[in-house]
């Protein structure tokens, strides 16, 4: 039994209780933040769109603030412990705001929950990966991290799909004490990954415990001064753009169509759920081979070409249908194709930039992004521009996005020639 489930993960039989460690740190941690999205997402609709270009900046200074620190305090403690600590830190932090919750959400503490969940997700995720890559060297890596991959897949699936049954009985307070139970058993997992790091070290390479180090400031200098990594940026803030119009527009729209927030609640849940299941069956069966027929071009293309579609329709018809169809089929394609792609754009340049710029480009650029999206609503709004108006005025976006993708591509043709 123990060979044959060897051959099936390709992995040796030393390394099967780290995968197996590392599949359920990941499937509790993308469990857990599913479980908080749709709260997150309830809360959004109640606070109201007039408060989401304020929430976005918000999130974006807490950006601005909390990277740089992340990086001081990594660069002084063992990286074990402090993963531990930090996730400790996130579970405690969810059973104040549990405590908060169940007076009633005002505005303000609407407000605060979505800065923390943004914050709280964008280090989670990119923390684990960071963790992988120290405990696993680029031959286990090669063999491993699919079927590591798959456990975020699996607790994303997981997640919605408790919260869409569980929200009307337990309400969407009670869902944040679910959440922290789960990060408190990840825990767990980060103990043992680094229980079994210390008995195997990798040749060559620091241990997992020692400190991370890094900085942000050179991976701003190479993404701004790198023609390839300024054209990441331009797709990544025209997706950023487009995603926070698509989100004030579910806000407005789902908020006159639906009433409870418990039913709100249940919507958002079983909308994760769908866009998750759907995203695991494209990534297995279709991803790759799309890849090798079309190019990076036209794959890097595929997203912004069905906003321009979706836009459009949304824009002709502003109903909830329409609203999650295109919302569920923007999704699921950026977590299926554009995100593989767009990622194995970084394996063609140097070490420093996939590492430091990449960085700089997936937090202030991104985030950044919120802020400026939030900011334009708005004054779209001040113009006296509806939800179908906003929609067609993000028609041009849509199509400078096309325009980079394909120019990316370029790039990367000729940088593969």
């Amino acid at each position: 039994m123990r060979d044959r489930l060897c051959r099936l993960l390709r992995a040796q039989p030393h390394e099967l209780g780290a995968l197996a460690a590392a599949f359920a740190y990941f499937f509790l941690l993308l469990a857990a933040y599913y479980v908080l999205r749709p709260v997150r997402d309830a809360l959004a609709v109640q606070a109201g769109a007039a408060r989401l270009p304020w929430v976005f900046t918000a999130v974006f200074a807490a950006m601005l603030a909390l990277v740089p620190l992340w990086g001081w305090v990594c660069a002084r403690f063992a990286r074990a412990p402090l993963l531990a600590a930090t996730y400790a830190f996130f579970a405690l932090d969810l059973c104040a705001f549990w405590l908060a919750l169940r007076g009633g959400a005002g505005p303000l503490l609407a407000g605060g929950f979505f800065v923390w969940v943004s914050v709280f997700n964008l280090f989670a995720v990119s923390v684990f990966w960071s963790f992988m890559a120290d405990l696993f060297d680029r031959a286990q890596a090669a063999r491993l991290f699919p079927a590591i991959a798959a456990g975020g897949s699996c607790g994303a699936i997981a997640g919605p799909a408790f919260t869409a049954q569980a929200a009307p009985a337990l309400g969407p307070a009670n869902l944040l004490v679910v959440s922290a139970t789960l990060l408190a058993a990840a825990i767990g997992c980060i103990l043992a990954l680094a229980r079994w790091a210390r008995r195997h070290p990798r040749a060559g390479e620091p241990a997992a415990e020692t400190p991370l180090g890094g900085a942000i400031l050179a991976g701003a200098r190479a993404a701004l001064t790198s023609p390839f990594l300024l054209g990441i940026s331009g797709w990544l803030l025209c997706y950023t753009v487009l995603s926070t119009a698509l989100y004030f527009q579910q806000v407005q729209i789902v908020g006159a169509a639906i009433a409870d927030p418990a039913e709100r609640t249940r919507l958002f849940a079983t909308v994760d759920l769908a866009v998750n299941a759907l995203a695991l069956l494209v990534q297995l069966g279709a991803t790759a081979r799309l890849t090798l027929r079309l190019g990076t071009g036209w794959m890097l293309a595929l997203m912004p070409l069905l906003s321009l579609f979706g836009f459009a329709l949304l824009g002709a018809a502003p109903v909830l249908a329409v609203l999650v169809a295109f919302g569920i089929a923007r999704r699921v394609g950026e977590f299926a194709i554009s995100k593989p792609v767009r990622e194995a754009l970084y394996t063609g340049v140097s070490r420093e930039a996939r590492y430091k710029a990449k960085n700089f480009i997936d937090t202030v650029v991104y985030r950044g992004g919120d802020a400026l999206a939030g900011w334009l609503v708005q004054a779209l709004r001040a113009l006296g521009l509806g939800v179908s108006g906003i929609a067609f005025a993000m028609l041009p976006v849509a199509a400078a996005w096309v325009a980079v993708s394909f120019w990316l591509g370029r790039r990367e043709a000729r940088a593969q020639a």
